[in-house]
């Protein structure tokens, strides 16, 4: 395998990359001037210097103080988790970073969120290797002000599948602690990736939600 199949191996490993796509990018860089691939390297290996994983939501944020937590410095937490005006009644679950940047943007939520990491494969064994369900269990069970969960994941099948999955996992300790589980309602349509939705439909997809 040479050094273009090797970067294109890397590429295709992006979501919803596929071998075509790879190798465009591959070709791409070779087309620019030395200092453009040494720029992007540079980026790439300062991103996991200037970003941290929050410890309460799982979002990676930006460390504004330069102090990496994994290095000892810095805030753990990011700055919705961090913040006082944030609604500690209301937790939405979302699937990955992209879709909780998209109900941040679209200003209808103020509540806080909790990322599972993926979503739960229909025909899978693992399942918990897969997403963050215990995680999910041990912050509610830890959130004395919580009273409501919204299962905020994409119309698909597999969104379907992960909605009642988890809506199983956590039935029991929200029960005891009386706190409602609801899913986004009408306002996403069928095959709706939750991080390309409008602000109208998020809007109406929160209204409705049962």
């Amino acid at each position: 395998m040479d050094i273009i199949d090797k970067l294109a191996e890397i590429f295709k490993e992006f979501p919803g990359i596929g071998e075509r796509q790879a190798r465009r990018f591959v070709y791409f860089l070779m087309s620019k001037n030395g200092s453009y691939a040494e720029n992007l390297a540079i980026l790439i290996k300062d991103l996991k210097k200037e970003v941290a994983q929050c410890k309460e939501c799982f979002r990676f944020f930006i460390i504004k103080n330069g102090k990496n937590p994994a290095s000892g410095g810095g805030s753990k937490t990011c700055e919705i988790c961090d913040n006082t005006n944030t609604d500690p009644s209301v937790l939405m679950v979302v699937e990955k970073d992209s879709d909780l940047e998209s109900v941040k943007k679209s200003r209808v939520y103020n509540g806080r969120y909790f990322i599972l990491g993926g979503l739960v494969p229909i025909v899978e064994k693992n399942t918990k290797n897969k997403i963050r369900i215990e995680e999910l269990k041990q912050k509610i069970s830890a959130e004395g002000k919580l009273q409501e969960i919204i299962l905020a994941f994409s119309v698909s099948p597999q969104g379907n599948h992960t909605d009642s999955y988890v809506r199983e996992q956590i039935k029991n300790i929200a029960d005891k602690q009386n706190i409602k589980i609801s899913s986004l309602g009408k306002g996403l349509s069928t095959g709706t990736e939750l991080e390309y939705s409008d602000n109208d439909t998020l809007k109406n997809a929160l209204k409705n939600r049962q």
